[in-house]
């Protein structure tokens, strides 16, 4: 994971990208959000999972280790009864009011979203990728990145 932010031209460029290799995007756009709740109900709709997230940091850990919000479609090869992509991509934009009304609540998403990272990264199965992006404070970009 990203935690560098990265100009919203690159964020559009990673997500493009990504799509075309067969990759599972998802954009998370945070703009508005300033409370864990408002928090929650935009990363479910986002990742577009099931009735039984929970609306809570457990709940968002789970979705984000749990195969069954991927689209359906392709197979797994070693497990066709498994929604299948050779990687995940989740771009997390217009995060900065958050981060600044919620700092505590910001850190906690961000260790969430780094497990995840972690958790795909240390199984050996297809990657999750998340990265920051968004306008700077004056209207520009966001500088930073790898």
């Amino acid at each position: 994971m990203s935690l560098d932010p990265r100009p919203l031209e690159a964020i559009d460029a990673a997500l493009a990208d990504a799509e075309a290799a067969g990759w599972v995007t998802v954009r998370l756009d945070l703009a508005g959000v300033r409370g864990k709740a408002a928090l929650m109900r935009r990363c479910g709709d986002a990742l577009r999972v099931a009735g039984w997230f929970g609306g809570n940091w457990d709940a968002l850990a789970d979705a984000l280790i749990d195969l069954s919000w991927l689209p359906a479609g392709a197979e797994a090869p070693d497990a066709p009864e498994v929604p299948y992509a050779p990687g995940r991509l989740v771009a997390v934009t217009g995060w900065r009011g958050f981060a600044r009304a919620r700092a505590g609540e910001w850190e906690t998403f961000t260790e969430v979203l780094e497990s995840a990272v972690e958790f795909w990264r240390d199984g050996g199965g297809a990657p999750l990728v998340v990265l920051l992006g968004d306008a700077g404070p004056s209207g520009g970009t966001v500088r930073g990145g790898e």
